[in-house]
């Protein structure tokens, strides 16, 4: 019997129940049938959030804009700095390329393309697994330990000797740095509600950007240590350092579910959980459930997603890797490049902010078209880079930086992710499937920055602009599958109507009853 099936016949034994035992009231029947509605951990808590609040309206505006104020101050700064670190521990190589790690390691052909993309090969084979962990374990405290291990790994990444071991550290960082992406996701959709989450996304995301200007910070002033060690170890040494001391302070502020932020008042969670019942995605769930993996596999908008991320992120590895080398090849020398990668990181925030104002204040259901537009520029910058004369170096740095707004159309797609998955299982697969695209996107970027094409990388840039076109098709493809899927789901409550059977899936029926969005009736897909 599956959930739907479920769903009327709980309905029809509390109704059997209440003509058995007339003397009950009725708001005693619909509390026993709240509780079998909800399957959720906590269930007493989620139970008495939906009484309190038994629909959208009973819950008042100020204070729930008060929340949100609460919510945003608490959680959006700390995924912002962990987004920080998260970038900048990816480019540390880029930047240790300029300051002489090819020398000192003696790496040869290929080897620095290679250590760019086995980064991911850990994060390929690690992805859903760590997913399903997370799932099973309190997020927060996973997450955290991750991010311990991130730094530490990169400070081991200092002390390497050669090729094979800077490798083999690569690997297993890339493992740790897995779930980053599919925690940060969990944690906006679990507080927010869809609405909501494309600026809270954008919110985090956009620390991308400070993390690119930052890197040039620091790279600056690592070029300019005069120590006993090369420059570029002191860079893995400080940046793991100050990574692995924020893990152990992330584990004592974020927190693991709503019913145990610590700072909260009883009457503030309630209301936390109430108010994400119009998602219908369901909040916390530890349970792994087999048939919600098997229908994540199953459904073509999972491969829709995996393929987003491979050609999303074709541009993002060259980008992350090849960027110092890029603009050092427009005959900047070493620490002006690292000084240019600063406005690359400010533009990269303005794309990004611009993407969520555009999303907040067009009509709804704009979300596809703003991704859509927002890889034009980096179309444009693309050919621009490509076809602009070889001297004119300044028109072709800015055409560079027009390369980032594809930045704000990932940020946009991921809202759309987001928004658009139910069922604890389903989203921890769906969210691991986007990332295993966007690895196998950056493992083969570097590939195609040729070395004997420096300094204009030619096939590089040209794999760029392929990559985006597709992604435009995608967010193309996307809105007219919502809108089909939608129209769907307007014929199956229709037919429930009929049937007699919509009594099963009221919104708080359906809203914590962990189903998938196949499975519920309710669901409607944004875009």
């Amino acid at each position: 019997m599956d959930l739907k099936q479920e769903g009327v016949a709980e309905v029809a034994r509390v109704e059997d129940a209440r003509l058995d035992d007339p003397t009950r009231s009725d708001m005693e029947y619909d509390k026993t049938l709240s509780a079998e509605m909800i399957n959720q951990d906590h269930m007493e808590l989620y139970l008495e959030a939906i009484q309190r609040y038994p629909n959208d309206e009973a819950i008042d505006m100020e204070e729930e804009k008060r929340l949100k104020r609460k919510l945003d101050i608490r959680l959006i700064p700390l995924l912002g700095i962990c987004y920080f670190f998260y970038y900048v521990d990816k480019t540390t190589l880029s930047y240790a390329a300029i300051f002489g790690i090819k020398k000192d390691l003696n790496l040869q052909g290929t080897d620095y393309s290679w250590l760019s993309s086995i980064f991911y090969f850990g994060w390929l084979a690690w992805a859903i697994p760590s997913n399903l962990i997370m799932q099973r374990l309190p997020p927060a405290y996973y997450l955290a330990g991750n991010i311990f291990m991130w730094g530490a790994l990169l400070m081991c990444e200092a002390a390497s000797k050669n090729f094979a071991t800077l490798a083999a550290l690569r690997v297993l960082s890339g493992a740790f740095e897995a779930i980053a992406d599919p925690a940060f996701m969990l944690v906006v959709s679990t507080y927010y509600t869809r609405e909501e989450q494309p600026w809270r996304i954008a919110g985090y995301y956009l620390w991308n950007g400070i993390g690119v200007a930052g890197g040039g910070l620091i790279g600056y002033g690592i070029g300019h240590v005069k120590g006993a060690l090369e420059s570029w170890r002191y860079e893995f040494i400080i940046v793991g350092a100050v990574c692995a001391a924020w893990g152990i302070v992330l584990a004592l502020l974020l927190p693991n579910s709503p019913t145990n932020f610590w700072g909260f008042s009883h009457d503030e969670k309630l209301m936390m959980i109430a108010r994400i019942r119009k998602n219908q995605t369901g909040i916390e769930n530890r349970r792994i459930n087999w048939d919600q993996i098997k229908e994540a596999y199953l459904d073509y908008k999972t491969w829709i997603y995996f393929l987003l991320g491979v050609v999303s992120n074709i541009p993002n590895g060259g980008i992350s890797n090849f960027s110092t080398l890029v603009i050092q090849g427009l005959g900047f020398d070493t620490l002006h490049t690292t000084l240019l990668g600063i406005p690359q990181g400010v533009i990269v925030v303005i794309w990004i902010v611009l993407g969520a104002v555009c999303n907040q204040y067009l009509p709804k259901n704009s979300r596809t078209l703003v991704a859509a537009i927002f890889m034009l520029p980096t179309i444009a910058g693309g050919l621009g880079f490509l076809l602009a004369p070889k001297d004119a170096y300044v028109g072709r740095l800015i055409c560079f930086y027009l390369t980032g707004s594809y930045q704000a159309s990932f940020v946009v797609s991921l809202s759309i992710i987001t928004s658009n998955t139910a069922g604890q299982s389903k989203k921890m697969i769906v969210s691991g499937m986007i990332w295993f695209g966007v690895c196998v996107g950056n493992i083969a970027s570097p590939f195609f920055y040729k070395s004997n094409q420096a300094p204009t990388y030619r096939l590089g840039i040209g794999s760029l602009l392929v990559a985006n076109c597709i992604e435009l098709l995608i967010f193309v493809l996307l809105r007219y599958v919502y809108i089909w899927e939608n129209r769907g789901k307007e014929r199956e409550r229709e037919v429930l109507r009929e049937r007699g059977e919509m009594d099963a899936f009221t919104q708080n029926a359906t809203a914590f009853r962990d189903m998938t969005d196949k499975q519920n009736p309710n669901f409607v897909y944004v875009y």
